[in-house]
């Protein structure tokens, strides 16, 4: 798709590391020092929860700016019953571009295709500045908890959005991550040594 200045596509194989650099260039030193999300996608496409058919990248101008990917997941409901949901990301814009829109762009499309395929909701870790205004809401007004979270804990990173209205109706219960999402630190180390050296640095703002 062409949407004047840029295309969304699926992501290629010969797109992989290309795409894999763009995340890492996305993600460094913002959530801790260095990041692993490139690794993670690099893993996630072997995963059988993966959705090959929701991988997206985003071009302008012939290069790769942006991309998003989404998961299959379950909320094991309070009443016994397992509730397929979807998961995503990492989504990853260029630095340059960044907190110009092109996010909002891509995570609108790719939700847009998500609903088209039939899938009830998305629940993913995120701000809710910025993912509340694609239409995302805490998900716990939906009833839906946070696996592993105490209770009484801040879960305002928790969000949740019905692609299927009333999707979610009279389900309470505990969404579960993934648990292609969890990576060994040593395995990233050993991963990013494939990528132009970077400097790891402790900042603020970091929750890692």
């Amino acid at each position: 798709m062409n949407t004047n200045d840029v295309i969304m596509r699926l992501e290629k194989k010969e797109d992989y590391r290309e795409v894999e650099n763009l995340i890492r260039e996305s993600f460094w030193n913002v959530y801790r020092p260095g990041c692993s999300e490139h690794y993670v996608i690099h893993v996630l496409r072997d995963d059988p929860a993966f959705i090959k058919e929701l991988d997206y990248v985003m071009e302008k101008d012939g290069i790769l700016i942006g991309q998003n990917m989404f998961m299959r997941t379950i909320i094991e409901a309070d009443d016994g019953r397992i509730i397929p949901v979807l998961t995503m990301g990492p989504i990853g814009i260029t630095p340059d571009l960044k907190r110009r829109g092109y996010g909002k762009r891509i995570l609108d499309y790719t939700l847009e295709k998500a609903t088209a395929m039939g899938y009830g909701a998305v629940l993913f870790e995120g701000n809710i500045d910025f993912y509340g205004k694609s239409g995302f809401d805490y998900a716990s007004k939906f009833g839906i908890r946070y696996h592993d979270l105490p209770e009484g804990s801040d879960a305002s990173f928790f969000l949740c959005k019905e692609l299927v209205p009333g999707y979610l109706n009279d389900v309470t219960g505990v969404y579960q991550t993934p648990k292609g999402y969890y990576v060994d630190d040593s395995d990233v180390e050993e991963f990013d040594k494939f990528f132009p050296p970077k400097q790891k640095l402790k900042l603020p703002g970091q929750i890692f």
